[in-house]
């Protein structure tokens, strides 16, 4: 599961990085949860938690099964 989650990050990197921002995956869980760390630009911009959730998570989701959350920490 971390592979495939992996993976996907690397695709959505590319367009965090045109906007002076970044994502690091830090964790996932065996329950489900996938722990990553926003940064540079991502890190303090307000629209990082919808940046989080509808962009990162729903990719996530949709593309490997078993995951149930992504959260900044």
């Amino acid at each position: 599961m971390t592979e495939e989650v992996k993976a996907i990050l690397e695709n959505i990197r590319p367009a965090l990085q045109a906007d002076g921002g970044d994502v690091e995956l830090v964790e996932v869980t065996d329950d489900g949860i996938v722990k990553v760390r926003l940064v540079g630009a991502c890190g303090h911009c307000p629209m990082s938690t919808m940046t989080l959730k509808m962009g990162i998570e729903r990719t996530i989701k949709e593309k490997v099964p078993g995951i149930k959350e992504v959260v900044s920490v």
